[in-house]
Parts: structure tokens; C-alpha cells; sequence
């Protein structure tokens, strides 16, 4: 099978899925598990969410930044993010308590059975009863954020892409008025983190958008671009001088990363001259 998927105004990839391992509706949306060129791939409603090939990258920069900025990595709040990479790789860092919230459990259990990185499925059975560090909890981010009494040292956010000119049910989850939610949950010292978008040109208006909401509401929001990826990252943060903050904290992180350096934090964390005009 062919997937069509759209990557900016009048523009759309084919992707050749040559093994379909899932395909299903689920109640929240498409889904295609399949090896592609990439290894085996995750699409939700036409849109590759992770490949094996690539998906380290994009975690990585995804949760990396955070744990450099936070003050302690102890307790994480995960909104998305299905695969459960991130979640594995926050208590690989040193968190001993890992919230992951996911409106579609049949995703999330699609991916723990079909794709070779993130969760297994005796990994996931463990989440799900609570059993361990990683506590599953299928429900509405919204929803659970907004009835949340707990604080965490990171709030992350994985969503797909945020949509223009549609009413897309995750859109709410960028507004400013989530963001504000996920700020109130945090420790002293702690971080947000979001995919924000895409940095690239002709489809960089939803990055545009969102980093608008970080600079008005934390004091010293960061950027970091995925240096092989497509995507870049937003950290709320009121740190002073972030940058020296990550740099200084690399060598001493118990999680080691395997595609960010002390290089890559300097150089991707300049924001393109659109964000800093």
C-alpha cells in the first residue's frame, strides 16, 4: 500500500508500506503499522508519527533538552506519545515516577505489539496495572490534566502535528490555555516540553503559533531543531542561561544520550531569524 501524506501547502510524500502489520480505525483515528524504507513505521491518519530508523532522533530531542533543564528528574507527566519511547527513556534518567496519558489505548497496545522500539507488551501490561515506574492511564489529556492535584518535575507533551484551519480534537491540547494548565502542575525548577512543529518554510506557520504561546507565558522558553529531523522543540523554563544550563549537566546525566552532544545543544538551539523577529 501507498500512503499520501500532506507536508505543507499543495505538497504531499508517498510513502510505500511494503509489510502492513496494522490497519485499523480506531476510535480516535487511522492507524498503520508497516515496514516501510525506514524499517517499521507508525502513520496516524496519513501522517508518519516515528520510524524505526529515525525515531531515536526525534525522542531524543523531544526529552533530552528537559531533562538537561530541569532542576530534578524524579516525577514525569507524559501527554501522547504512544510509542512509550520517551516514557522508557525518563526512568533510564532516573525518574521513579512516570505518568503516561494517552486518550487511545488501542494505539498505544498497536504499538507496544508491532513496533521493535518502545514499549513491549509485557512492559505495557506492567504500566497498565501500575506495575513499576510507568503508570498508564488512557484518558483525555485535557481532561487529566485539569483534575491533576499531582506536581512533576516534566510536563511533556507528543502530540501529532497541531492543525491550521481545522478542528482537529488535539488542537486544544496547544492553546495557551493548556500550556498555563501544564506550567501550574510543575515542581520548583521544572519543565515543559512540545513538539512544536516544523521549522522549515512553507510549513512552519503552527511552529510560528506555538512558540508565541511559550514566550508569553514562561520567562525563559528554549528552542531546540532536531539537527536530523524535521521537527523542533519548545521547553518552558524560567532557567537562566539555558543554554550553559544543558552543556553543563550533559557529562553528569544518567541517560546517555546517543544523538545529541554538547555541539548539537549549542548549535540547535538557535531559533530561525522568523521565531526571533
Amino acid at each position: 500500500m501507498n500512503i499520501e501524506e500532506p507536508v505543507g501547502a499543495g505538497l504531499t510524500r508517498v510513502w510505500h508500506v511494503s509489510d502492513v502489520l496494522a490497519d485499523t480505525r480506531t476510535g480516535y483515528q487511522h492507524l498503520v503499522i508497516g515496514k516501510t524504507a525506514q524499517g517499521i513505521s507508525l502513520f496516524c491518519d496519513d501522517e508518519r508519527q516515528s520510524t524505526e530508523l529515525s525515531q531515536l532522533v526525534y525522542h531524543e530531542a523531544l526529552l533530552v533538552p528537559a531533562l538537561l533543564l530541569a532542576a530534578r528528574v524524579d516525577r514525569v507527566l507524559v501527554v501522547g506519545s504512544s510509542e512509550g519511547v520517551v516514557c522508557r527513556i525518563a526512568v533510564a534518567a532516573g525518574a521513579s515516577v512516570v505518568d503516561h496519558v494517552d486518550i487511545d489505548a488501542q494505539a498505544v497496545r498497536l504499538c507496544a505489539e508491532h513496533l521493535p522500539y518502545g514499549y513491549s507488551p509485557a512492559e505495557l501490561a506492567d504500566a497498565e496495572r501500575g506495575d513499576g515506574p510507568i503508570r498508564v492511564h488512557y484518558a483525555d489529556g485535557w481532561e487529566f490534566i485539569r483534575g491533576c492535584t499531582e506536581k512533576y518535575d516534566i510536563v511533556l507533551v507528543d502530540l501529532p502535528d497541531e492543525q491550521d484551519g481545522t478542528d482537529a480534537q488535539h488542537n486544544r491540547l496547544y492553546g495557551k490555555e493548556f500550556l498555563s494548565l501544564c506550567r501550574e502542575l510543575l515542581t520548583a525548577g521544572g519543565v515543559v516540553a512540545y513538539q512544536g512543529g516544523c521549522p522549515t518554510l512553507w510549513r512552519n506557520s503552527t511552529l510560528l503559533q506555538c512558540w508565541r504561546r511559550f514566550t508569553d507565558t514562561f520567562s525563559s522558553p528554549v528552542y531546540f531543531a532536531s539537527d536530523e529531523h524535521e521537527w523542533a522543540f519548545f521547553f518552558g523554563t524560567e532557567v537562566d542561561s539555558p543554554e550553559e544550563t544543558m552543556v553543563k549537566r550533559l557529562a553528569t546525566l544518567p541517560y546517555r544520550p546517543e544523538t545529541i552532544d554538547e555541539l548539537t545543544l549549542r548549535g540547535s538551539s538557535v531559533p530561525p531569524i522568523s521565531l526571533r523577529r
